[in-house]
């Protein structure tokens, strides 16, 4: 019996969540790196290996889309910053989908698209019309959204004979995040609450978006009508001077934010979301400790909470990794979670930044 080929991918973008993305793509076998897309000018001309800490994968990073558009690849992993899109002069992430599709490779994206029929029947026919073109497949991911607002709470509704409301919590703690294109650009920690307030306007937008999809994709699978998804959102200011990886919070500017997005019918909230976003943990004692919980108020009621997801950027990488194989067995067209089998992890494969596994434990034995 002969293996198949590996398929071939490309990385699109190698910031935060990219770089875990791109050293799976270089070191499982199952996976042969097509092509690396950088924004940074600084990383044009490095090989991808190098990049990420790693012997030369003989791939050298590019900023041409027009290369990427023309490199013979079954997959492309797109994860550029949210940040990128804001006025930028990169193409929005609908058009530069849609021209990978054209060319015949599927996408996995982590930019949305969890559910892109909240986005109108507009772009839903521009993203299918580039599918049918190109014979290929879309399908949007993530930590959250892509698996904890949506296909965590479905599931755990298969235990539930009556939903009357869902309620999904995240709380996460950016104190050893080190990128300031994401805890001060896009989340708008450090700066002072006027100047937040003007930065945070399309980040609000994008939110709503985001998390807008989750909501109604979980309704919509239940088969409740939303009349409206409702967004609020507020934030907390230092009470003293203190430092994290991506700089320093100084006393009096924002230090953390609360986000809520609940989906309405006549008025009352059947899906909520909260996100808590905090510059350090252990300094805003306000809102929820670290960690993800649902809760389903029903019949019965249900309470899943995790305390802790030591790697969120990590997990959202590698949730997309792990969808690469589906989405590409997969026929053309637009696929939300439930339309492909359960992404679960590849096999194990050591690079020089894992930690070391420990034994495996040994079951008792009764003699």
């Amino acid at each position: 019996m002969s293996l198949s080929p590996p398929l071939r991918v490309v990385q699109w973008a190698t910031g935060a969540v990219g770089r875990y993305s791109l050293r799976s793509l270089i070191t499982r076998p199952e996976f042969e790196l097509a092509g690396v897309l950088v924004y940074d000018p600084d990383k044009v001309g490095q090989d991808a290996g190098t990049l990420v800490g790693l012997p030369e994968a003989g791939v050298v990073c590019t900023d041409d889309v027009e290369e990427i558009l023309a490199a013979k690849a079954d997959c492309v992993l797109h994860m550029p910053l949210p940040a990128s899109y804001f006025g930028g002069e990169h193409p929005s992430d609908v058009e530069t989908i849609c021209a990978l599709l054209a060319t015949g490779k599927n996408v996995i994206t982590t930019t949305g698209f969890v559910y892109p029929k909240c986005y109108g029947p507009g772009v839903v026919e521009r993203l299918e019309a580039a599918c049918r073109t190109g014979g290929s497949s879309l399908h949007g991911t993530g930590v959250n959204p892509g698996f904890m607002s949506d296909v965590l709470p479905l599931t755990l509704t298969g235990l539930s004979s009556r939903v009357d409301h869902i309620y999904v919590r995240e709380s996460s703690d950016f104190r050893g995040h080190p990128s300031r294109q994401i805890v001060v650009d896009l989340f708008g920690f450090t700066r002072s609450a006027k100047d937040y307030v003007a930065a945070v306007r399309p980040f609000r937008a994008f939110q709503r978006s985001l998390f807008a999809e989750s909501v109604q994709f979980v309704a919509d699978n239940l088969g409740v009508a939303l009349d409206e998804v409702e967004e609020s959102d507020e934030f907390e200011l230092a009470a003293e001077e203190f430092e994290i990886a991506a700089g320093p919070v100084r006393a009096g500017t924002v230090c953390a934010s609360r986000w809520m997005f609940s989906g309405l019918v006549r008025g009352r909230p059947f899906m909520t979301v909260e996100c808590v976003y905090k510059a350090d943990a252990t300094r805003v004692r306000r809102w929820a400790d670290p960690g993800f919980s649902v809760h389903i108020e029903g019949v019965p009621q249900l309470m899943l909470t995790v305390d802790e997801i030591s790697h969120g950027l990590a997990g959202a990488a590698a949730h997309a990794v792990n969808s690469v194989a589906a989405l590409c067995a997969a026929p053309p067209g637009i696929h939300t979670a439930l339309d492909l089998p359960l992404a679960t992890a590849g096999a194990p494969s050591a690079s020089p930044e894992d930690p070391p596994r420990p034994p495996p434990r040994r079951p008792q034995s009764d003699t």
